[in-house]
């Protein structure tokens, strides 16, 4: 069984509307795929390479780093070993903020009711036929 359609829309909503009115940067959905993929990815990345794993252009992650980057939550870091690579590294506060997201992702999932929770066929439709 999965979340019905519409409870999933509603945790997603109620999900942003927490993690905008937080302490912490209000991101994009594209900043929080890039900080997600560089924190949770076991291998360093470069922006080649991100570019690769999301199926985006280098510039928009160029530009995407380069605000995560201003909030103090991704780091560039020139390759010891081939002074022109440079790697996307996590930072401990990219880390926090993660964990901060993800506690309220919990508290959203933990909310729904366990009757709720689970795709019924009077729930089954799409949003772009209403």
């Amino acid at each position: 069984m999965e979340l019905g359609n519409r409870h999933a829309l509603d945790l997603w909503r109620d999900i942003t509307n927490s993690a905008i009115k937080g302490d912490g940067p209000d991101l994009t959905a594209r900043q929080t795929a890039l900080l997600l993929t560089v924190h949770l990815d076991e291998e360093r990345h470069t922006v080649r390479g991100l570019a690769k794993r999301l199926g985006l252009q280098k510039p928009a992650i160029v530009r995407a780093i380069d605000a995560l980057q201003s909030l103090g939550l991704l780091n560039r870091v020139r390759d010891q070993n081939d002074r022109r690579n440079v790697f996307i590294d996590p930072t401990d506060k990219g880390a926090q903020r993660l964990m901060d997201i993800a506690t309220i992702i919990s508290q959203g999932l933990n909310s729904i009711p366990l009757q709720n929770r689970y795709d019924i066929d009077e729930t089954r439709h799409t949003y772009a036929a209403e």
